[in-house]
């Protein structure tokens, strides 16, 4: 959809999407001490409290909001070589997964590590699918089962009990049924039906808890990099879509980066887009990389800029500070 300036919202107001899945677009959210930079946005997680604990690659690796945006504080400082994706579970912890280490870790909010699953600095071999190499994101079953798509240099979803014992693993390198190519993101819900992001397959592939495929959802998403699943009782799902990054077709329309909403079958409800999707004003993206809402449904999008800029703009320099975090507060439904 187009970007909409909306009349009695403010000046310059951007809304995104249709429906109860309407969003004004928030400037400049989230407010950082004096020569802080977030960097990358890698992950996003939202507490019960709605503080919202974001996952970066600068020299503070988990910096901590409230909703309004003001800063509360962070940790992991020396802990995270190449952060990449965060999950909050129901008992309100924290997994971070990181592809520079090769692990995921398992946190109090406040940084406390309670389980670790990987050996730092230590990756299995290429596309071995042994745990890991260059993992990307954690999810648990409602039992408290953890699964971990894993990622660059694998093709694998491996699943762990709740005390980090190995399970099982499944998929390889491929296109067809099972098979990935690059497994992004991944998402459980309350039924146990696991959602993988196989991102450069342009595609997010259904499989029950323990691996067996059970269908595709296609032709609706581009470079799926971002999937996170709403609560409530309808589950809607978030994907964050990248852009096409080849010299033919950077900037083309229809193809992102943008935010896309699916219903639990995997039917696109709306696009969070404006037009031209990629900078850096208002509802446009980078790379949107990392989602969570809040309880008042609001959504928090982690992008790794620094890290997409040079894709998308290879001919301009990239600002800097260059925005990783942008919040869309929900005005629909």
């Amino acid at each position: 959809m187009e970007s909409q300036t909306v009349a009695g919202a403010g000046p310059g107001t951007v809304r995104l999407g249709t429906g109860a899945h309407t969003y004004e677009v928030v400037p400049s959210w989230g407010e950082l001490p004096d020569g802080w930079d977030l960097d990358d946005v890698a992950g996003v997680a939202v507490d019960a409290g709605d503080r919202v604990y974001v996952f970066n690659r600068g020299e503070h690796p988990m910096v901590i909001f409230g909703r309004d945006g003001e800063f509360l504080g962070s940790w992991g400082e020396g802990m995270f070589p190449h952060a990449h994706g965060a999950f909050l579970a129901p008992d309100q912890t924290l997994y971070c997964t990181d592809d520079g280490s090769h692990t995921m870790t398992r946190h109090t909010l406040d940084g406390g590590l309670l389980l670790r699953i990987g050996l730092p600095g230590e990756p299995a071999s290429f596309h071995s699918g042994r745990p890991f190499n260059r993992c990307t994101h954690t999810a648990l079953s409602p039992a408290g089962d953890i699964y971990v798509s894993d990622g660059y240099g694998n093709a694998q979803v491996h699943k762990f009990a709740p005390d980090g014992r190995l399970l099982l693993s499944w998929g390889r390198s491929g296109i067809g049924p099972g098979e990935f190519n690059l497994p992004h993101n991944i998402v459980c819900d309350a039924d146990g039906w696991v959602y993988v992001a196989d991102r450069e397959n342009h595609r997010i592939q259904v499989f029950d808890g323990d691996g067996h495929y059970e269908t595709t959802w296609h032709d609706v998403v581009h470079r799926p990099c971002a999937l996170y699943q709403a609560p409530g009782p309808a589950g809607d799902f978030l994907v964050g879509e990248l852009g096409p990054t080849l010299n033919f077709s950077r900037g083309a329309p229809n193809l992102g980066p943008r935010l896309s909403v699916l219903d639990r079958r995997g039917r696109l409800i709306t696009r969070l887009e404006v037009t031209p999707a990629m900078g850096l004003g208002p509802g446009q993206f980078i790379s949107p990389h990392g989602l969570a809402t809040d309880s008042r449904g609001d959504i928090y999008v982690g992008e790794v800029s620094v890290t997409g800029w040079p894709q998308l703009f290879p001919d301009e320099p990239m600002p800097r500070p260059v925005r990783g975090l942008q919040k869309l507060v929900r005005v629909g439904g």
